[in-house]
Formats: C-alpha cells, sequence, structure tokens
C-alpha cells in the first residue's frame, strides 16, 4: 500500500501559484523513516537533511565542519567534554497537530540524545529505536550529557574521540523537538514522530507518497532566514522530489525539463549530459566504498578458505572498469583512496580461478556450492550498477563452481531484509558523512561491546582485532598514530576477507541550467537551501 502523508497531490496541484518557482528533483527512492536517527540511508538523508538540522554540518561543497544549531563549542583541556552554546531564535516547523509554543533549547538537545541514550526513555523503543549512527559511533564512547542553561549543554565522552564533531555533523544526529513528542504522547501516537516531521531546517513535509513523490514547502521561519544567510535560506516556493529507481529515466525526465536536478544519472551518460543545451554536468568528488559482503551467521561462510575462494575468482579490473565507467579506483582497502588513512598497499585480490578451487576443495566444496549474490537496487556512488556488478561476479563464480542467484528488491525493502541478516552475499556500500576515515568500517565493519552487530554490519562480522584497531584509532588526536593504526586495521581487514571491495567513483549530477546555487555535497548531504530557479 501507499504511504501518503500531508495534503493530496490532487488539493496540491490546484493550490499551487501559476508563476511559482518550484524546484524539481529526480531523485532515486523513497525515504525509509521521517526521523533521521533511525537510519544512515543517504537516499533518506537527501530528503531529511532539507527538513531538520543538527547542532554542526558540514559546510555545503567542503570538508569543513560550521556551526548550525550550536553557535559555538569549546573542548576541555582533556578533549573530553565539548560544550556547545546554542542558537537563539530559532523557530520550529508546525502540522496539522503540532503548533509550537516555544522555540528551539537546551531540552530538545536533551530529549534527542536521551531517546539515544536511555533505554528506560519513553520514547527508546517506539517505531523499534534502532539509531544507526548514535549506536555504531557514540553509544560506547558518550559518558554523558548535561543541561547547562536553556543554551548550553555538555557531552562528556569516557575518552578523547578524535572524531568527535565530525560524527555530530552526521544527518543522522539532527535534533528532534521535545514539545512535540511529549504532545504525541499525551495524545496516544507517539510513533509519529518519526512519520510526520517537525524540523527547524528550511523546508518542511507538505506530502508524501511511498514510492512516487515527496512534497516540500519553504519553511519561511527558518533560521537561516532570520539571520540572513541565503545558504540557510529557502529560495523556491516548493519541491517537488520525484522518485524512480531507473537512472536513465531519471536522466530523460531531466533532459524533458521535467526534473531540474536528476540525482545519480548512469555515468556512462556523462557525455550526453555535457552535450545537452538545457543541462549541466557536475561532477563531484565524493569519498564512498561499495563492497559484497559474506554473512557469518552461515557455517560456510565462518570458513575463511571459502571467502578467500570467492575473493580470489573475482576478475576485478573489468569490474571495476565497466560498472564505474572508467571512474573507478582497483583497491582492496576499505578506506577508499580519496580519503587520509588510505592504504595503498593493500591492493585487490589476485585473479585466480585455480587457486580458488583449491580452497574450496580444501574448504570441503570441490563441487563447489549455490549462493544467493544481492544487487544493490539503486545507483549510488559506491555502486552505479549494482545488477551489472553483480552478474559479472556472477559468471566469474560459475567458473568455479559457485552458483549464485542474483537477488534484489526496492530499495528501503533491501535494506531493512539486509539489517535483518537475510543477505547469503549482501551487496552494500557507504558514502562519507564527515572526512574521517572511521566512518564506513565502523558502521558496517564493527560489533559493540556486547558483540551485537551494527545495524549496517550486514554479514555481522565481529572481529576483535579490527575492533580494537579501529577504537584505538578513534582515541588519538595524533593524525600520523592514526594513519598507522588504520593501516593495520585495513590490513586485517583484507586477511580476514569479511567483504570484498569494489570501490567508488566520484558523484555526477545533471542539473539544468535555469538552476543556481546547488552545490553537490562532497560529505554530508546537499541543500536545496540558497538554491534558485531563473
Amino acid at each position: 500500500m501507499k504511504k501518503i502523508l500531508g495534503l493530496s497531490i490532487l488539493v496540491l496541484t490546484a493550490a499551487a501559484p501559476a508563476n511559482a518557482a518550484m524546484l524539481s528533483v529526480c531523485i532515486e527512492g523513497s525515504p525509509e523513516v521521517f526521523n533521521p536517527q533511525l537510519t544512515s540511508n543517504g537516499t533518506t538523508s537527501y530528503v531529511l537533511g532539507q527538513i531538520y538540522d543538527g547542532l554542526v554540518s558540514v559546510k555545503a561543497g567542503s570538508s569543513d565542519i560550521e556551526p548550525a544549531l550550536a553557535e559555538s563549542w569549546s573542548v576541555s583541556d582533556d578533549a573530553r567534554t565539548y560544550t556547545f552554546k546554542l542558537r537563539q531564535g530559532v523557530k520550529w516547523q508546525s502540522n496539522d497537530k503540532f503548533t509550537p509554543t516555544r522555540e528551539f533549547n537546551a531540552d530538545d538537545v536533551m530529549f534527542t540524545f536521551e531517546r539515544m541514550m536511555k533505554p528506560d526513555h519513553p520514547y527508546a523503543k517506539v517505531n523499534g529505536g534502532n539509531f544507526i549512527t548514535f549506536n555504531t559511533k557514540l553509544a560506547d564512547a558518550l559518558e554523558s550529557v548535561k543541561k547547562i542553561d536553556d543554551y548550553t549543554v555538555a557531552f562528556t565522552l569516557k575518552s578523547p574521540l578524535a572524531p568527535f564533531i565530525g560524527i555530530m555533523a552526521h544527518q543522522s544526529l539532527a535534533i528532534t523537538s521535545a514539545e512535540y513528542a511529549a504532545m504525541l504522547s499525551k495524545a496516544g501516537t507517539p510513533e509519529l514522530i518519526d512519520r510526520e516531521p517537525i524540523g527547524t531546517g528550511p523546508f518542511q513535509l507538505q506530502v508524501y507518497q511511498q514510492d512516487a513523490v515527496v512534497r516540500l514547502v519553504p519553511f519561511k521561519d527558518t533560521w537561516g532566514a532570520a539571520i540572513n544567510n541565503p545558504a540557510r535560506t529557502p529560495m523556491v516556493d516548493g519541491v517537488v522530489m520525484a522518485i524512480g529507481a531507473d537512472a536513465s529515466v531519471r536522466l530523460q525526465r531531466a533532459m524533458a525539463g521535467e526534473c531540474q536536478i536528476a540525482l545519480y544519472p548512469n555515468l556512462a551518460d556523462r557525455e550526453m549530459i555535457g552535450k545537452s543545451p538545457n543541462l549541466n554536468l557536475v561532477q563531484t568528488p565524493v569519498a564512498s566504498t561499495g563492497f559484497i559482503t559474506f554473512n557469518f551467521r552461515q557455517d560456510k561462510f565462518k570458513d575463511r578458505r571459502v571467502r578467500e575462494a570467492l575473493a580470489h575468482a573475482i576478475n576485478m579490473k573489468p569490474l571495476v572498469d565497466l560498472v564505474y565507467d572508467g571512474m573507478g579506483t582497483v583497491t582492496g582497502a576499505i578506506i577508499p583512496p580519496s580519503l587520509w588513512g588510505h592504504d595503498k598497499d593493500v591492493g585487490a585480490y589476485s585473479y585466480d580461478p585455480d587457486l580458488a578451487k583449491k580452497l574450496l576443495t580444501e574448504a570441503g566444496f570441490p563441487d563447489g556450492f549455490s549462493t544467493q549474490l544481492w544487487a544493490v537496487p539503486v545507483s549510488r556512488p559506491y555502486m552505479p550498477n549494482g545488477r551489472r556488478a553483480a552478474e559479472m561476479i556472477q559468471a566469474d563464480w560459475a567458473k568455479i563452481g559457485v552458483k549464485a542467484e542474483v537477488v534484489s528488491y526496492e530499495w528501503g525493502e533491501y535494506i531493512t531484509r539486509a539489517r535483518n541478516g537475510e543477505a547469503e552475499v549482501g551487496m552494500f556500500g557507504g558514502i562519507y558523512d564527515f572526512p574521517d576515515p572511521s566512518q564506513i568500517p565502523n558502521n558496517y565493519f564493527t560489533c559493540d561491546s556486547s558483540g551485537k552487530p551494527s545495524p549496517s554490519n550486514i554479514g555481522a562480522w565481529c572481529d576483535k582485532e579490527f575492533i580494537g584497531l579501529m577504537n584505538e584509532a578513534g582515541t588519538v588526536t595524533d593524525r600520523a598514530k592514526r594513519i598507522e593504526l588504520y593501516k593495520k586495521a585495513q590490513e586485517e581487514f583484507h586477511a580476514e576477507v569479511p567483504a570484498v571491495i569494489l570501490g567508488g567513483a566520484d558523484t555526477i549530477t545533471a542539473v539544468a541550467k535555469t538552476v543556481k546555487g546547488y552545490a553537490p555535497a562532497i560529505f554530508g548531504t546537499s541543500r536545496l537551501s540558497g538554491v534558485t530557479v531563473e
């Protein structure tokens, strides 16, 4: 059943001013939820990044961290306590159920983080309570969050955490309204906090129809407008996000003028976009990593010889050349070449079908076996064409007797099923939201102190040495020492073969020449505030 929130599309269309400066964006998938704390999905973050704000954010088009709902912050001498001075005069959005009676303050920060920190919090288990980024990056590191006064909040860590400010810039740690939560709880509908969003950002949700459209309207009282910051101010009368998984269709719609920004067109279509009289080709260097990961819940994948065999059976160079259309790099390192900390000495596994067969025989599979190979259904910088990549791997594995059935689902269902551990060999990946090497390895290949895999660790690989190295790298501030630790972690990852790195590439965007001010994010979420349409 289609999910529809807000007003009907028919009413919206009829009510739109005849000469409205509407911005239309073709996006690749539906948001899975409307609370950023419950997702690390880039597609969802693109939508929610227009609605919510965090305490800090990555500056548009750069790798710098800048103030957002926090005007400033200071760090204690022992590097354990970060004190944030909050911005005053920030207004909350409203909807047909909620009209705020106060402005943003420290109570909202406390509610946001206590929901994620405290198992007995009234909202801790609402809608599953799976706080992906917080649980992966901060749950074990954060000692306390304290309200100093109405506009000052202190975060104290158990030990120094080098990427802390970068982590706080992650879209998944955006601030939600304590007053809205209290109202919903009193009404007996707490689940709506994650479905009908109230934020402080430049746009607010007007309607959502799953797999079809997201419509946003400007929040004219947003704080960016109040401080006369054009980059934080909505400049259009509305945003229509048309949802379509097919990259070719998204580009066709852009070529026809039906959408002014088309996300993630096929890399092979660069020349077509460049020659278009109506479109600009915007190429952005994005740090990302794509991979296939083995499910350690299955006995056969617990045997390293099986994992090594499958790794050596993939002819990686032609796969990377074709799938990334000449824009990818063959590597075996989990940290991408575009980011500091990358280990250039960790190369891809050699293509050696004979060795692969030998390893399978030693592991007790002389005739191979059958498995599923999942294919990412949307185009992302870390995987522009999941189906094509899966089919190439399928053909390579067939040569050593491994029969792989290629499986895929709609993007939201794909993510949910993968995180539930259903993928035998899952295709996954991530884009770095802040400029620190810790993000992707910690998100996708670590487990917490109790041994529970992080939500995006779909293969459930829990390696004490790897986790220890990643944790140690996060507690030191000397970059040279951190690089040394990340090098060791990448060597351990390569030796244990929990996954096979496929690569990543720059992202390209088709942008109408009538659109001004759109800067695709290098890290984090691209903003539609500050964008105009001529």
